[in-house]
């Protein structure tokens, strides 16, 4: 490098649940391989909940040329950092799946995880990782193909708990994509080529979705009276959905009043998936 050059600078954010010496460690060697770059080590150990990781994210997201290393073991705390890469689009290495899934190929063995956790870390723990990068990855209905390389598809108008039931059902090791429906929008092609078995219509109750969306406007200091509450029109958004599930002939579940454990169960069992 030229001598007047200035060095890259590289922001190398480092969260663990314990305190994230293993993580540091690798950065640094892995660093090593590249004098010319000016290397920032941020270290933050022991996050543990989500109030803290949602802190941090907040502190990171302003440094830039950002690598997220991260060593956390419990569900919970990965699929927020899973989703906060992806929309950040940020370089990330998860430091401790891929070597702990190696040596549990190569040996046979079944490793545990004591410190920081209380997992065991079989190929259930890493199929169950897969399919919640899976769910965040074709939420919303970000990419169509995953339509078509779901286990299930879930379908329904806003605040029918798509997102939250898509996690749920990750927990259970299935690949789950799900579609907002807007009156009046473009159905992707994909959605015609699905099994209709594995398809989910969840629709609501008028009257419930209109005072679930009141109160969100509500709690983000806005009129709890718009468009988005109107009885008329989430009465036609809703009578919409339910014309689409007719035409592909897919199961229909009323989220109103169910528990995302009771939603769950029942599209478990539509399945024939034992819980």
């Amino acid at each position: 490098m030229a001598e007047n050059t200035p060095k890259k600078e590289v922001n190398i954010v480092i969260i663990s649940d314990s305190a994230g010496d293993t993580a540091f460690n690798n950065a640094v060697a892995a660093a090593a391989q590249f004098p010319d770059a000016e290397i920032n080590y941020r270290r933050y150990p022991f996050i543990i909940s989500k109030e803290k990781l949602e802190e941090t994210f907040k502190e990171i997201e302003q440094y830039p040329n950002l690598i997220l290393i991260y060593s956390l073991v419990k569900d919970e705390m990965q699929i927020p950092v899973i989703r906060f890469v992806r929309e950040h689009h940020i370089e990330s290495i998860d430091i401790l799946s891929p070597a702990v899934e190696a040596i549990q190929k190569v040996t046979g063995l079944r490793p545990q995880m004591k410190v920081g956790a209380q997992h065991k870390m079989n190929q259930k723990y890493f199929d169950r990782i897969s399919a919640m990068e899976f769910a965040v990855m074709y939420d919303d209905g970000k990419d169509p193909k995953g339509f078509l390389e779901a286990d299930v598809v879930l379908l329904g108008v806003s605040r029918t708990s798509k997102t939250p039931l898509s996690l749920f059902l990750a927990n259970k090791n299935l690949k789950v994509a799900n579609l907002p429906l807007v009156p009046d929008t473009h159905i992707p092609k994909e959605i015609y080529q699905v099994d209709p078995k594995k398809i989910i219509g969840l629709t609501n109750d008028l009257s419930v979705l209109n005072e679930i969306r009141r109160q969100r406007m509500i709690s983000y200091g806005l009129n709890p009276d718009t468009t988005y509450s109107n009885t008329d029109a989430i009465k036609a958004e809703l009578d919409s959905a339910q014309k689409l599930y007719d035409k592909l002939g897919c199961f229909v579940i009323n989220v109103a009043h169910r528990s995302i454990e009771e939603t769950a169960a029942l599209i478990l069992d539509h399945l024939g998936i034992e819980d």
